[in-house]
Formats: C-alpha cells, sequence, structure tokens
C-alpha cells in the first residue's frame, strides 16, 4: 500500500462525523452556506470503459426509482465535494472521480431483487462483495474496487460519531442522506436539484426506498438497517427510517 493509492483511488481519510468535518468550515457552516450555481450536466459521469459496463450492469440489475438514485448521489457528491472541498483535489483526480462513480452506481446493488432476498447479509455488505468481485472482473484495479467496497459496506454508518472514513466514503454518505432525507441540501444550490431531478426523476424515491427498507427489516431483523431503529426493534414496530425517508420535505416537490 502507498500513498500515491491512497490519492488515486479516494482512500485519503477524512473524520467520519459531519459535525466535526463541517465544524467552523469556511463555506458550509453558518446559516447562508456557499451555494455554487451548478446543473446536473456539470457532473457527467466518467466517460471510460468501466464505467460504461458498470454503469450497464447496474442499469440491468437495479429497478429505475434506484439507478436514478444512483445516479443523483454522483451528482450531489461531486458538486458538495467541488464547492466545499477543493483542497481534497477530489475532481481534478480522474481515477478519484472515477471510484466515486463506481461507488455511486453500485452503492445499492444490495437492494436488487437478485441479492435482497437471496442473502442473509446485510444489503450494504452483500452489495459491497458483489461490487468489488464484479470491478475485480472486468479488469480494474484492486486497490480502486477495495475503495468501492469499503464506501459501499460503510454508505450507512450514520451514527457512527468517532474516527474517520475515506474521501470517497464521506462524499458518498453525504450524498445518499442528501437525496434520501434532505440532510445538508443548503449545501448545493437549487438549481442543481431541479437539473438533477429532471435528468434522474425520483418517480416516488422516498416511498420507493422506504418500502425497501421495510422489506429488509422485515426479511433481516438483525440488518444494518436496524441501526436506524430503536433498541431490539421488531417486526409490526414503525421503522424511524422509513419514516424519516417518507420524511423529506426538500424532496418532495420532485417525487
Amino acid at each position: 500500500m502507498s500513498t500515491e493509492e491512497w490519492k488515486l483511488y479516494g482512500f485519503a481519510p477524512v473524520p467520519r462525523d459531519p459535525e466535526v468535518l463541517f465544524k467552523d468550515h469556511p463555506t458550509a457552516s453558518g446559516p447562508n452556506p456557499k451555494q455554487d450555481l451548478f446543473v446536473a450536466d456539470d457532473f457527467p459521469l466518467p466517460d471510460t470503459p468501466l464505467v460504461r459496463e458498470v454503469r450497464a450492469f447496474a442499469q440491468k440489475e437495479l429497478d429505475e426509482q434506484t439507478f436514478n438514485h444512483s445516479n443523483r448521489v454522483f451528482v450531489y457528491g461531486s458538486a458538495l465535494v467541488k464547492t466545499h472541498f477543493p483542497d481534497w483535489k477530489f475532481n481534478e483526480t480522474p481515477s478519484a472521480v472515477e471510484t466515486y462513480a463506481l461507488s455511486c452506481l453500485l452503492h445499492d446493488i444490495g437492494t436488487a431483487e437478485k441479492f435482497l432476498a437471496t442473502t442473509y447479509m446485510s444489503f450494504e455488505f452483500k452489495g459491497a462483495i458483489v461490487a468489488r468481485d464484479l470491478i475485480l472482473s472486468l479488469g480494474g484495479p484492486e486497490p480502486e474496487a477495495d475503495s468501492v467496497c469499503d464506501a459501499i459496506i460503510r454508505h450507512q454508518d450514520i451514527f457512527v460519531k468517532g474516527g474517520n472514513i475515506t474521501v470517497v466514503g464521506q462524499i458518498l454518505q453525504l450524498a445518499t442522506i442528501l437525496d434520501n432525507v434532505g440532510l445538508r441540501a443548503n449545501l448545493i444550490h437549487p438549481r442543481l436539484i431541479e437539473t438533477t431531478t429532471a435528468k434522474f426523476p425520483r418517480k416516488g424515491w422516498s416511498e420507493h426506498f422506504a418500502q425497501v427498507i421495510e422489506k429488509e427489516l422485515t426479511l433481516k431483523p438483525w440488518c444494518h438497517t436496524s441501526t436506524f431503529e430503536i433498541p431490539n426493534w421488531k417486526a409490526g414496530v414503525q421503522s424511524n427510517f422509513a419514516t424519516d425517508v417518507r420524511g423529506n420535505d426538500v424532496m418532495r416537490p420532485f417525487d
């Protein structure tokens, strides 16, 4: 392992807790954070053979709502880091952008019909294994496959306060929670949300994803998604996470 691979594939460590990450931040803290005027077309997926193959796989295996969500996550995360973390030099590192794109396209692959009910594993963990195996089978570099795998495993570790996470993992967390519950949507320009939801329509994503959450909880009450729930959650108890997703007021006009 080398520091150069950290830079290439988004392994650089950053604080896991966004409250720490954004504390006294020059552009992201306070009541009026910076909102650069970007539109969805400013952040196309990288046109590389690996991304094209993975995109085709994701589009085949995922339903339309989840595939569109995966694309929105790429746009929101790319814009957020360009505005608020230019010192990470993420957007100027093509291999890191490709790694993030792969992570976005595959982060919910474990919810696909082919995988969700065919494993006892939590969807993030199963999906991370599927993603790593796929990237390696397509000739992707092992460090890149590892970075994607790590980011997908951890993309719902929302309640972990201590320690660090990779750059790619942090961007993925921030962008998924933004699209799913509207958290920190004020860090990006409203026009970006408008153009992104036009290009990759939500088509009732809030209700759709809430039902996926409830399905996994019912199938696997031990799953990692249960960390959003009350201790010793049991079937029949209303899901806190599904409730939050359905209550996404920021994205409701676009659903």
